[in-house]
């Protein structure tokens, strides 16, 4: 199955609210382990208890989750200047250097998950890849740099790679400890709006079902890649994704589900931007499942008549990863 590399609109939309957390710590002016600013803690206007004010280190009730937050004012300095870096190869120096510096610091992973979105932006996906490592080794249950991975390894890997399987197996645990992580390992700022976090954590599930489905394809195991496939386009249903129901289409076309796969592809279809590779292909593959399931076959139905002459089916066309428009991402 042919695959395309990450792109950008992915990181963007699962970063909106880690955007808002270092935007939130950088614009305090002040170490928020020592002088938090009003701005970054409207929980404490608001009635928040007096010993959680006094102690900086006490985070929110926000589920759980949790904050960025510096020990001291040398590596607050140190991270703002680091994070003010707006050339990826520049930036990526600086976030070294701060990791060197600050071996055990929180702020590792936002420096690295930010230069995830860098090199995303400019399509160098063996970056996102190995700056997403380094963001998991700095923090193992942050969502965001392991669904970044597991997206990026599952779309960039091909048959003819040695390392293909360790690869694939690389995504689809990354892309496990996303889901799994998902509710308490977003770093979030103290006032981080619940509509934009919930809809972040949609777009990691999407992202992260979406990437355990391709792992399933490459391995022919097609049962698994159409329920992991279901799941995805469930998470996405304010913002139906054409690639889904394509590969949707092609998990059930594999399993011999002609009639569903026929409604899936008619569904990419309908969600596929006007001209863009995924409806070409989605347009393939309908025209082969219509003659298919037969021209004249009732709506809703379930026959599922062989291919004339009694000839194999021809198989379905590649899948790649196009990407979608960007105003149609969820928020």
């Amino acid at each position: 199955m042919e695959l395309m590399a990450v792109k950008a609109w992915k990181v963007m939309v699962v970063m909106a609210v880690l955007w808002a957390a270092t935007a939130s710590l950088a614009q305090t002016g002040s170490a928020p382990a020592q002088t938090p600013a009003p701005s970054a803690t409207p929980q404490a206007q608001s009635g928040a208890s007096t010993s959680a004010q006094s102690n900086p280190q006490t985070p929110p009730a926000n589920g759980g989750q949790k904050m960025l937050q510096p020990k001291s004012q040398a590596e607050y300095q140190a991270y703002v200047d680091a994070n003010s870096k707006t050339d990826p190869a520049q930036a990526e120096a600086a976030a070294n250097d701060f990791a060197t510096k600050y071996p055990s610091s929180d702020l590792r992973t936002a420096l690295y998950t930010r230069l995830m979105n860098l090199y995303a932006q400019a399509n160098n996906t063996d970056k996102v890849i190995d700056l997403g490592r380094k963001a998991i080794a700095a923090d193992p249950t942050n969502p965001i740099p392991l669904v970044q991975v597991a997206s990026a390894l599952a779309e960039s890997t091909r048959e003819t790679d040695l390392d293909r399987e360790q690869r694939l197996a690389e995504a689809a645990k990354d892309a496990q400890a996303a889901i799994d992580n998902l509710d308490t390992g977003l770093l979030l700022p103290a006032n981080a709006d619940p509509v934009r976090v919930e809809g972040a954590k949609r777009s990691i599930r999407t992202m992260a079902y979406d990437t355990l489905g391709m792992v399933d394809l490459d391995r022919g195991d097609y049962p698994s890649a159409e329920q992991h496939l279901q799941k995805a386009i469930a998470e996405s249903q304010a913002d139906p994704q054409a690639v889904l129901y394509l590969r949707l289409s092609v998990a059930q076309d594999k399993l011999k589900q002609y009639p569903q796969a026929l409604d899936s592809v008619n569904k990419a279809v309908q969600y596929a931007q006007a001209g863009s590779v995924a409806q070409s292909l989605a347009k393939q593959q309908q025209e082969r499942l219509q003659k298919l399931v037969g021209a004249q076959a009732p709506a809703g139905s379930t026959a599922t008549p062989p291919p004339a002459g009694g000839a194999a089916a021809p198989s379905p066309p590649p899948v790649p990863n196009p990407q979608p428009n960007a105003s149609s991402t969820p928020q």
